[in-house]
Parts: C-alpha cells; structure tokens; sequence
C-alpha cells in the first residue's frame, strides 16, 4: 500500500494538470504570434551523407500571408543539376495544403498527390508533409514536462494526429521555448514507435521583431543523414507580386 501511495504522489507531481499553462494553449499561442505580412529569403541546404559528404543547394524563397493562410514558393538556384526547380505550397482552410513542383528537365509541373506526403523533398530528410502548415485542429498537445534544453527554457509538448491516418508519424516530442514560445527542437517518432528524426535549431534569432530559426538541422537518426538549412539573407513585409503563387509562375519563372 505504502508503495502504491508514493508512486500515486509521483504521478499527481509531474502530471500535465498540475502545470499553469496546457499544452493546446502553447500550441495556440504559437500559432497566432505576430506572422510577417511578406517574407523573401536566400537559403542554403546541405545534405550531409553518413559520412560526411556534403551537398550544397542555393534557394531563393518568398512567401505572403493571406488572412490566416500562408503561400509560399521555393526556386533552386544551383547547383545545375536542381536549377530552375520550383516548388510551391498554397494553404487551405479546411484541407491540407495544395503543392505542385516544376521539374525543369521534364519541363512540366507536377501535383504532389497526398500519397506521396511521406517522400524525400528533394533529396533532403524533410517530406513534403513535414513542410506543411499544419492546422492545430488536426492534433492533440498533451504537455508531458519542463526542460531545459541548451540556452533554452521548454515546455515539451507530445504531439499527436486526432486521426491516425493523418500523420506520417505515430507521435512528436516538441521543445517549445518558454521566452520565445517557438519550437527549438522536434524528435518525430515512426509508427512503430521508434525515433526517426529529430529537428534541431542551432540558431534562433529576432529579424525585425519576428522570430526566426536561422539554422536549423533535420538528422534521420536511422539511416545517419542530415539536412541543414541556412539563412543567409532574409527580409519582412516588402512588397511581393501574388503572382508568383500561381501555377502559371510555377511553369514559366514568371
């Protein structure tokens, strides 16, 4: 008796119930910080093999914000064998997000159909599924414990799919900072359970009041390679064409 006592006063101290904030209102907060209007962005991609050789790719971003729904086109600048590349994610209210990719040597745009969600984004660790906008209505945020992780402060969220079949991933641990309230780190657990990928921010800085992850690592812990993402410039709220978010834009380059 004395024994399940103690481990009854265990539990009631490190239950979620107990905390002062719950894990859906981090997961809100979050979602509604203050989002830029325009962003513009060069990026770096380095595909880091097991053994350490590493790939580089240049790419050129720009995104809008649309009420609360966010468009984005990504062109790949080098090297030769990705140029001209175009991907472009356009956000729905009451779906998943539209993408289509230009593939310049079959000089055609694709759909990615939501089958091919869990597949390499071009030959990174990322699918296309993780760079989706997820909507928050489509998860649970159990909040499991307080961590210091690093220079950071966090509230670990477990994060699961209300639905099973909507997720690539049986659950996710993610590291919210307590002063930032921005995601620092993801472990992305498969359905068998076991940890597939873990997302890292090695740098998170404030770029004209919004808070941004200027270097972020994704790392399959199972197959032992890497994508590093740079941001070597990035700027908010100028004035982008929403021409650009079109099909059209995607095809031509124009």
């Amino acid at each position: 008796m004395k024994k399940r006592m103690k481990c009854l006063l265990l539990m009631a101290l490190v239950s979620p119930a107990l905390f002062a904030i719950t894990g859906l209102e981090i997961a809100e907060a979050h979602d509604n910080r203050n989002k830029p209007v325009s962003t513009h962005m060069a990026l770096q991609m380095d595909l880091i093999e097991e053994g350490g050789k590493v790939s580089s790719r240049m790419i050129e971003q720009w995104g809008i914000e649309e009420g609360d729904l966010a468009n984005s086109i990504m062109v790949f600048r080098s090297p030769a064998s990705v140029k001209d590349t175009r991907f472009l994610q356009v956000e729905n209210e009451d779906r998943g997000d539209d993408k289509w990719i230009y593939l310049p040597a079959m000089k055609r745009v694709r759909r990615i159909a939501s089958s091919d969600g869990s597949k390499s984004f071009m030959g990174s660790d990322a699918t296309y599924d993780d760079m989706e906008s997820r909507d928050i209505a489509r998860d649970t945020f159990e909040l499991v414990k307080e961590e210091a992780l690093s220079d950071f402060d966090c509230w670990v969220l477990k994060v699961q799919a209300k639905d099973p079949s909507d997720s690539q991933y049986a659950y996710k641990l993610v590291w919210h900072d307590k002063a930032t309230n921005y995601p620092v780190k993801v472990e992305m657990y498969d359905m068998q359970g076991e940890l597939e990928k873990v997302m890292t921010i090695k740098d998170l800085q404030n770029v004209d009041g919004h808070w941004t992850p200027v270097d972020t690592v994704i790392e399959n812990v199972q197959n032992g390679h890497s994508t590093e993402m740079k941001v070597l410039n990035v700027e908010f709220d100028k004035s982008v064409n929403s021409r650009m978010f079109t099909t059209q834009f995607l095809s031509t380059g124009r």
